[in-house]
């Protein structure tokens, strides 16, 4: 992130691969207030002195799990009111990025690395919310697609 002014960017990723990824990546938000939401409760030391809010982890399968999620996703946005959403993944990140689109920040995707092959139903999601898609796989790139702009890994 260049330039002077000081962002407020939310900061999210399910815990384990997609928290290292994000994590990765946060040197580029040093100089900004950065909010990190994760499904571990045991990531706080890492990003201190920021805030940090754990969340419920929930998959596609469990409907209420999700539904919990989303309700604490959005009511992280409301109170932190990003300028910036940027997530790895999974589903707290999609929720992230569509709320925080709703209320007018602007939007970040980078789908994990871990999906060599194809997008992630996250990744595939996202496309219709993030203002920028990124993938990081040069062949999963396309003309109306993901961008590949490197990797974080």
């Amino acid at each position: 992130m260049q330039g002077g002014n000081k962002k407020r960017i939310l900061a999210v990723a399910s815990a384990g691969g997609h928290w290292i990824q994000l994590r990765r990546m946060s040197p580029a938000f040093d100089r900004h207030d950065c909010i990190y939401v994760t499904t571990s409760e045991g990531y706080q030391a890492e990003v201190t002195p920021s805030r940090y809010y754990s969340v419920r982890n929930a998959a596609r399968w469990n409907k209420f799990g999700l539904l919990v999620l989303a309700m604490q996703i959005l009511r992280i946005v409301i109170r932190e009111k990003p300028e910036i959403v940027i997530s790895t993944g999974a589903a707290p990140g999609l929720f992230a990025i569509i709320f925080g689109k709703l209320i007018g920040a602007k939007t970040i995707w980078v789908d994990s690395i871990a999906n060599v092959d194809a997008l992630s139903l996250c990744g595939r999601l996202v496309r219709y919310f993030a203002n920028v898609w990124l993938t990081q796989w040069p062949h999963l790139a396309a003309q109306n697609g993901p961008l590949y702009m490197g990797s974080v890994l």
